[in-house]
């Protein structure tokens, strides 16, 4: 049995193509870079986010083993190749912000070698803020063997190193950059953490698929989050054209030592108080007060600061 030549599809793939390349829905489609700049690439980015692994905990990433008379000159090498990789992703990012306008090239390679040297600097900190989230993943989990097995294992780690990294780079106005670390995040542990929130000491969250944070939310020191959680807006205002109105505060405060069990939503610019406990999916949209325990109602009785209430 011969199969049966194509029949000439030339004409039909042309009106296709021809409909495909119509001007109008490229308005806001279509993005053409200024000059031959490329936009961010994903690949690199994710290449930069193993390497930034790899100095922020020494030893548990990589191919080669790590030891302590060399790793000063490994870790110089990394940081090196950081640099020169993210100062080009980041130049792409300004670049594709830019598009259209008549900034030169020249200023935004100057301009992103600038943040990315900033952003170096900040690793340190950023160090020392992850060691304290790793502490609080092993104490906060009877499972956890060692502290190694939540840098290994754990989701909430994965998300909060890229929160961290992608926070230091939204508070150094680095563009488009940020949201791409996050999404990375995002996509592989089910966590979504706005890079604008702000998350202080020894935040955990166990389990973590479906958190939610939104990009103004403020959370305080040793807080803990369950699976399932959203910290989100309850409206958007909108401005005369109806237009949202962006960079309001609209997501919550959380105050230290806050846990929030799994499922529940809290919406709003509202403040939980320090040390409330709010329970498995509770809808909430109003302040607390500190120490407060709040609980989902029944159609008989409730709990309310640990005292059952009918």
């Amino acid at each position: 049995m011969t199969t049966p030549p194509f029949q000439t599809s030339m004409p039909q793939i042309e009106r296709i193509a021809e409909a495909l390349c119509l001007p109008s829905p490229y308005q806001t489609l279509m993005h053409e870079a200024p000059g031959e700049t490329a936009m961010p690439s994903l690949e690199a980015m994710h290449e930069i986010m193993d390497r930034l692994r790899m100095a922020l905990f020494p030893g548990y990433f990589g191919p080669a083993r790590v030891y302590s008379n060399s790793l000063r000159y490994h870790m110089s090498a990394n940081l090196d190749s950081i640099f020169r990789k993210l100062s080009d992703q980041i130049r792409r990012g300004i670049c594709f912000i830019h598009a259209g306008s008549k900034q030169e090239c020249s200023q935004c390679t100057v301009e992103a070698q600038n943040m990315s040297m900033d952003f170096l600097a900040l690793l340190p900190a950023i160090r020392d803020l992850l060691a304290g989230d790793v502490q609080a993943a092993y104490q906060g989990d009877p499972a956890a063997k060692t502290p190694g097995e939540t840098i290994f294992c754990y989701p909430s780690i994965l998300a909060l190193t890229n929160h961290r990294i992608a926070h230091a780079l939204y508070n150094l106005k680095v563009p488009l950059i940020p949201r791409i670390i996050s999404e990375m995040a995002h996509s592989s542990t089910g966590i979504d953490i706005h890079p604008g929130a702000s998350i202080g000491e020894q935040f955990f969250i166990d389990h973590g698929t479906g958190v939610v944070i939104g990009e103004t939310c403020i959370i305080g020191n040793q807080c803990r989050l369950y699976q399932g959680v959203t910290l989100g807006a309850l409206s958007f205002q909108a401005d005369e054209s109806g237009a949202l109105v962006k960079g309001l505060p609209r997501h919550p405060i959380l105050e230290d030592n806050v846990t929030v069990y799994a499922g529940a939503t809290i919406l709003g610019r509202i403040t939980i108080g320090a040390g409330t406990v709010i329970g498995g999916n509770v809808w909430l949209t109003k302040s607390t007060e500190p120490g407060e325990v709040v609980v989902q109602q029944s159609s008989t009785k409730s709990r309310v600061n640990g005292d059952w209430k009918p």
